[in-house]
């Protein structure tokens, strides 16, 4: 029985009150052969519990620029993390953000984004900077879906966060994409290109191996072969991840976990406040710190 936590109106960082800035450089990593592009956060002191950070579907390592701010999602969550005595590294995946060098985003796939977070545990694990014995996920959106599978598939994790984490992918993407795009790339070739408009405006092509994992990728199973501690966020008005995607990792899961609950949209309401996203953060670090080994 998960612990249940539900949020209305938390503030960890008073809106306004700038955040300690931690030493950040820009990092390059190797992934299946081809480099990758991170950024490294690291807080004042001796070697720290490190959190990975991966991005979700057509975002990169900083994520949504934050209305009024300098911030991106999580580039500030980075900035809190390391108030709270966390280093973190966020990436670019293969194909993303800065990190395509060697491929570019039409041959982007769910299992090429697993490979890409257990290339960057295994560079964690081996970074002076950092303790390496003490490393956590979070995932967000399409960055759930692969963090769920890094949790069933990863060796000595401390603890991973789900944000907002896809659960069902043809009901996600079906959304996202339409019935139109979903059957063309369902039918398409694994390296046929398809052109989707996305609700924003933006223009992608997605290969016909993407689609191929949207029809058999397993969220649930990937969470299921997971036993070690589980934060999972539920959006009460997300409609891009329905919040049933919430309770079903959480059903699927058998160990320690919690279910934070708040009134907020997929992204946590930073188009209005960043209250939401502090809280989140906030509550995802004293997680991590109850179940430190």
């Amino acid at each position: 029985m998960p612990r249940s936590m539900t949020v209305a109106m938390l503030c960890a960082v008073a809106p306004g009150i700038a955040l300690a800035q931690p030493a950040e450089e820009t990092v390059q990593l190797m992934s299946d052969g081809q480099a990758m592009v991170a950024t490294l956060a690291t807080p004042d002191g001796p070697p720290a519990p490190v959190v990975l950070l991966l991005h979700g579907f057509t975002g990169s390592r900083d994520e949504l620029a934050i209305p009024n701010t300098d911030d991106g999602v999580f580039s500030r969550a980075a900035r809190l993390l390391a108030e709270d005595g966390f280093a973190s590294l966020r990436i670019d995946f293969r194909g993303s953000g800065d990190s395509v060098a060697d491929m570019t985003y039409e041959a982007t796939t769910f299992e090429g984004q697993v490979t890409d977070a257990l290339a960057a545990i295994d560079y964690l694990r081996a970074l002076d900077a950092v303790d390496g014995d003490d490393i956590h996920v979070i995932g967000w959106s399409q960055g759930g879906l692969v963090a769920a599978a890094v949790a069933g598939r990863a060796e000595g994790l401390d603890a991973v966060a789900l944000w907002q984490a896809v659960g069902d992918p043809e009901t996600t993407y079906g959304g996202i994409l339409g019935a139109e795009t979903m059957a063309a790339g369902m039918a398409a070739a694994p390296d046929e290109t398809i052109t989707a408009t996305l609700p924003w405006g933006a223009e992608i092509g997605l290969n016909g191996a993407f689609f191929e994992g949207i029809a058999t990728f397993d969220p649930m199973a990937e969470i299921a072969a997971y036993d070690g501690p589980l934060f999972v966020t539920r959006g009460t008005l997300d409609t891009t991840v329905l919040p049933a995607d919430a309770d079903a990792f959480i059903a699927a899961h058998d160990g320690p976990e919690m279910l934070w609950t708040a009134d907020m949209d997929h992204v946590f309401n930073v188009f209005t406040t960043t209250e939401t996203l502090d809280a989140m953060v906030a509550a995802t670090a004293a997680f991590f710190r109850e179940h430190d080994d």
